[in-house]
């Protein structure tokens, strides 16, 4: 378990002696508005090392980062705070800081979070140290653990991204999955539509087309992108549909509101109301009449 940490003097320690165990690459735009940040405004926040003792290397816990701007600016030397870490600890905080940064790779992701996991840490426990939400963590960890290997590989290709990827390994039947991925990569369906084809295709399977359970669909197999489209496009057709349903509904609506209150306003009508106690309006009814009148 990573421990809170009480605060440590900053030191001005030599670039070329720290020592990067787990380099990674940097978004370049990214990198370029860090450089001219800390051009600017200076380093907000030090690194973290640990070791050093008796000349040698410091092990960078996180600020890999910082130290490549600080190069790119021709600094020798940068602010840091040593820690007396062990290599567990040093990549534990070197994990969580990775993950916890708000923008981040997804295959960068993938691999942190796996490596949390493999040390023991709870979705719970990562989920705390990090900031990301516990269902979240616990998704990246069941598509790990499941062996989705052929959807890892599409995220770190940058053909899916990560929430697809994870939508698309919930489903059970393998030949979704695969029909799925090829309707997304073929991008015959794109984010929403992709997630609601899904749904649509699942509920199609346990439902049958009439809404209720039907014992003769027990497979799947078969399913093309091709059907998957099909099966948008009629989902699209309904609800267009339902639109023009309901702006018809709209304007009948309009039309009665606008006969009551004319009719109301006639004071031969309203007093042959009174007179048979009907002068009232249910209340729904009645505050559309007086927003007319507003």
């Amino acid at each position: 378990m990573v421990t809170p940490l009480a605060p440590a003097p900053i030191q001005w320690i030599a670039i070329d002696r720290i020592q990067i165990s787990n380099p990674r690459e940097r978004n370049r735009q990214t990198f370029k508005e860090l450089v001219e940040s800390i051009s600017k405004v200076g380093l907000k926040r030090p690194i973290t090392v640990s070791g050093g003792e008796n000349g040698d290397p410091y092990q960078l816990v996180c600020g890999q980062g910082r130290i490549e701007a600080f190069l790119a600016l021709g600094q020798k030397e940068i602010p840091a705070v040593i820690r007396d870490h062990t290599v567990e600890e040093r990549l534990a905080h070197s994990i969580i800081e990775n993950v916890a940064r708000r923008q981040h790779r997804p295959l960068e992701l993938l691999q942190d979070i796996g490596s949390m996991r493999q040390r023991g840490y709870s979705c719970e426990l990562i989920a705390q140290k990090t900031g990301l939400s516990h269902g979240y963590v616990r998704q990246i960890s069941q598509l790990q653990e499941a062996g989705e290997e052929r959807l890892i590989n599409a995220v770190e290709a940058g053909r899916i991204p990560l929430n697809i990827a994870l939508e698309i390994a919930r489903s059970e039947d393998s030949s979704i999955q695969e029909s799925l991925a090829a309707a997304y990569e073929a991008k015959q369906l794109k984010g929403n539509q992709l997630l609601a084809a899904r749904r649509l295709i699942e509920q199609r399977r346990l439902r049958g087309k009439r809404n209720r359970p039907d014992p003769r669909k027990k497979s799947t197999s078969g399913i093309s992108p091709e059907m998957l489209m099909t099966t948008w496009n009629k989902e699209i057709a309904r609800q267009r549909d339902l639109v023009r349903k309901a702006d018809r509904t709209s304007s009948d609506l309009t039309f009665i509101i606008a006969a009551l209150d004319a009719l109301f306003k006639d004071e031969d009508f309203y007093t042959l109301l009174r007179a048979e106690k009907m002068e009232t309006l249910p209340a729904p009814i009645a505050s559309l009449v007086l927003e007319r009148r507003q």
